[in-house]
């Protein structure tokens, strides 16, 4: 399942550079995840960087984006080969 941001961010800056797969970005007013990025960090740690890091408790769960750890896994793992392609 993806994360989202909802409309108690803060735009304090925190999240945005602890996301490994540069999922997070600067929308219209506030910060937001790009679904297809986020991984919830699986692949990278143990637990979403940008949920421990957040001040407010603003990054829950996104309904709309259920997916499983080994679909997660799966996620980074195109996402990281891809980085690798692109880095060649």
């Amino acid at each position: 399942m993806a994360l989202m941001i909802t409309d108690e961010c803060i735009n304090c800056d925190v999240c945005e550079p602890e996301c490994p797969n540069d999922a997070i970005y600067m929308g219209l007013e506030i910060y937001e995840i790009n679904p297809d990025k986020c991984t919830e960090c699986v692949g990278h740690y143990d637990a979403p960087q940008c949920r421990q890091v957040c001040p407010v408790d603003c990054i829950p769960f996104h309904p709309q984006y259920t997916e499983s750890q080994e679909q997660l896994m799966a996620k980074y793992k195109l996402l990281t080969a891809s980085k690798k392609t692109n880095a060649v």
